[in-house]
Order: structure tokens, then sequence, then C-alpha cells
């Protein structure tokens, strides 16, 4: 169990760099970020629909949710 455990933590880890790869980069910086003057529309009118920029960001979301639950299961194996 734990080795197919690993293996799929590993599936995970590769599938996160890909997807942050393949998303498009925002380019306005840190400062933007935080100031809220970021661009000209707000996060959720450009993330509207089924874009591929929304289902990228949905997917890394689930995936990062996914290697947090398996970092924490292995981690407590480990210590067993």
């Amino acid at each position: 169990m734990k080795t197919a455990l690993t293996i799929l933590y590993l599936i995970i880890c590769i599938a996160i760099v890909v997807i942050v790869m393949l998303q498009d980069s925002k380019g306005q910086g840190l400062a933007a970020a935080l100031s809220g003057n970021g661009g000209s529309g707000t996060y959720w009118s450009k993330n509207k629909g089924r874009s591929k920029e929304g289902m990228l960001n949905k997917l890394t979301i689930v995936l990062a949710a996914l290697f947090i639950i398996l970092s924490v299961v292995l981690s407590l194996d480990a210590l067993q």
C-alpha cells in the first residue's frame, strides 16, 4: 500500500509541475497582485466559464489538495 501511495504521490508531483508550467504568466508581479490594481478585469471575470485557464486553475487546486493529503498520510505511515 505504501508503494502505491508513493507512486501516486510522485505522479501528482510531476503533474503539478507540468500544469503550473502550462498556465499563462500573469506578468504583473507581486505588487500588482497585492494592490488589487493588477488588470483590466477581476479574477472571477477572467476565469468565468470553462476556459483553458479556468480548467488549469481548478486542476492545480485539486492536485495541490491531493498532494497535501498524501503528504500527511505518507508521513503518518513513516512514523509507525
